[in-house]
């Protein structure tokens, strides 16, 4: 496993969620393309909620192959379409990411490469 420090300053609010800020101690990294609701079969299917689960999915497989963990996750960046609700998406992650606080920036965004596509996560790791 690589060596994160996590930042959170004393003065910044706390949430057991995220990081405000991780410092990759190690020189090598794992850039996570864009992961949406894609199933193995190249189908996105179901709400918010079912996709989050998929892309998470999805960015766990590309740390598997690289020999990492989400423990190794350094940032995420999380993309969902128009007006849904991030707290879907935040449920999802407890299910899947599990307690692996890392730092996150989320938004807003008018449409994905795929139109059915709700979210993208994107993910930056530190490798061994």
């Amino acid at each position: 496993m690589a060596t994160l420090t996590h930042v959170n300053p004393e003065d910044l609010h706390h949430n057991p969620a995220f990081s405000q800020g991780t410092i990759i101690e190690t020189g090598r990294m794992l850039i996570v393309g864009g992961q949406n609701g894609t199933d193995g079969d190249g189908k996105i299917a179901g709400d918010l909620y079912e996709q989050s689960k998929q892309a998470l999915r999805n960015v766990l497989s590309v740390l598997a192959a690289a020999g990492a963990t989400q423990a190794d996750v350094a940032r995420l960046g999380i993309y969902v379409v128009g007006e849904v609700d991030f707290h879907a998406a935040y449920q999802a992650a407890r299910e899947v990411w599990g307690d692996h606080p890392t730092a996150i920036t989320g938004m807003k965004v008018a449409g994905l490469g795929r139109p059915e596509a709700l979210i993208e996560i994107e993910a930056i790791a530190a490798l061994k």
